[in-house]
């Protein structure tokens, strides 16, 4: 497993914990910071964990209006908690990473959702993050 699928499922952690608690994400966030810094171990992953969190923190507007926006007919509450994290994290990569190619951010989003989440969750994540993708340069940050 690559650094960079170590950390989306490390972000993917705290963004899922954060809705699934009702914990502000940036408080998930200091919580997890405490854990890396008790475990070297694990400090590969942190960087970017921490960069896609903030991220998506800092963009929650866009990227939930982006999500929303190409759902069909599944308001973002609807969603499981799992998925809403899997594609707030791939559309952070999408639209505001320019470092991570399009298709990875949605191969490794509908991955995680093969593995983690329900039978219908990955081809319908993929479906949102290739209209995303599609109409990114219509959408903030592109």
């Amino acid at each position: 497993m690559s650094a960079r699928t170590k950390s989306r499922k490390r972000a993917l952690d705290i963004l899922y914990g954060a809705d699934v608690r009702q914990v502000p994400i940036a408080a998930m966030l200091e919580e997890e910071a405490g854990r890396a810094a008790q475990q070297p171990e694990r400090q590969s992953s942190w960087p970017y964990a921490r960069e896609i969190v903030e991220g998506v923190h800092m963009h929650l507007g866009d990227i939930d209006a982006a999500i929303t926006a190409h759902a069909q007919g599944w308001p973002l509450e609807r969603m499981p908690a799992l998925d809403r994290a899997l594609a707030r994290i791939a559309t952070w990569e999408i639209l505001f990473n320019p470092e991570v190619p399009d298709a990875v951010a949605i191969a490794e989003a509908v991955e995680q959702a093969t593995l983690l989440s329900t039978d219908d969750s990955a081809g319908f994540l993929n479906g949102l993050l290739g209209g995303i993708m599609r109409g990114k340069d219509r959408q903030p940050g592109s």
